[in-house]
């Protein structure tokens, strides 16, 4: 007769565990619903909520979105430690609360500093106001823009800013802050520079194409001069970085440019030729403007001269 053998106490059944606790039926302890609701919460927990709410619901094309947007949230979250210490004595809800009121004041802090009023020198706010702030730039850009590669610096009537076949054009870029300068070109008077306009635009703008040129033209400070200067190889970098700096630039040299060219004081030059070059926008960046001022000054037949550069200028956006 053979036995079943015993089995190794490794195997042997368990004791089971109760599935309820006692006196409560299993039913209850995996019940989901509510049975019974509490009573509502005090006011101060609603407009809490209401602020929370408005501050969600704020559409994001108004001017002051985002300050507005971290005013409601710190509301809601001062309401809500309110609540939480004197009604609900809740640590851990007055705690989160606190911990989110601080990063939104963190926020509305960094907010209103960025907005805080840019104090530009006395001396700038005239440039300022009439030449960049009509394109929008902002008093902070404009700041950047000269407070860190650029100088002001002055001249005594009768000193020169560049002499002819002399001075190198590719140093920098300047813009007459006050006073009176005169352009010849060998003794022949071409125009003047006045107040918060370039003093070498064109021969900025000639050396994107043509570099290690000499001014072709004489600048003499007509009465005691202050210019703002950038270092050209500082500004040409920063204007990489910013696209919509540079297109500002490119803007102002160009209508300065167009300034200077109607401003030639040549009495052969008629109103149907500077309609022809009014429409050539991109006359200005295909040709070397001191070619330009030389042809203005050293020949009478100026409708022959423009011809010819109208043509070259044709030419060049062409290929």
């Amino acid at each position: 007769m053979s036995s079943t053998p015993a089995l190794p106490p490794l195997f042997t059944t368990l004791p089971s565990f109760p599935s309820a606790s006692p006196g409560i039926p299993a039913a209850e302890l995996n019940s989901t619903s509510c049975t019974e609701w509490d009573q509502a919460h005090h006011l101060l927990f609603h407009l809490g909520s209401l602020a929370l709410l408005l501050a969600l619901a704020l559409p994001s094309t108004m001017s002051l979105h985002m300050i507005l947007l971290r005013l409601l949230l710190m509301t809601g979250c001062a309401l809500f430690i309110v609540w939480a210490t004197l009604y609900r004595c809740n640590l851990d809800v007055m705690v989160w609360n606190v911990v989110f009121l601080l990063v939104n004041f963190m926020h509305l802090f960094f907010l209103l500093y960025k907005r805080r009023p840019i104090k530009i020198d006395r001396e700038l706010r005239s440039v300022y106001k009439r030449m960049f702030e009509p394109l929008h730039v902002k008093e902070a850009l404009f700041q950047r823009l000269t407070g860190q590669f650029c100088t002001i610096q002055t001249l005594k009537k009768g000193q020169a800013y560049a002499a002819e076949d002399k001075t190198s054009v590719d140093e920098r870029l300047s813009v007459l802050l006050k006073g009176k300068m005169k352009v010849t070109y060998r003794s022949h008077f071409l125009h003047n520079i006045y107040t918060n306009a370039f003093i070498d635009s064109p021969e900025f703008r000639s050396t994107e194409m043509h570099r290690g040129e000499k001014f072709q033209v004489t600048i003499v400070a007509e009465e005691n001069c202050k210019y703002l200067c950038w270092s050209r190889e500082r500004l040409t970098f920063f204007l990489e970085s910013d696209t919509f700096l540079n297109e500002v630039f490119r803007y102002l040299i160009g209508k300065d440019i167009t300034n200077k060219l109607y401003s030639l004081n040549d009495p052969t030059l008629s109103d149907k030729a500077l309609k022809k070059m009014d429409r050539q926008p991109s006359l200005c960046s295909q040709l070397s403007m001191m070619q330009m001022r030389n042809s203005m000054a050293s020949t009478s037949d100026t409708e022959d001269v423009l011809n010819q550069i109208l043509q070259r200028g044709s030419a060049g956006s062409s290929r």
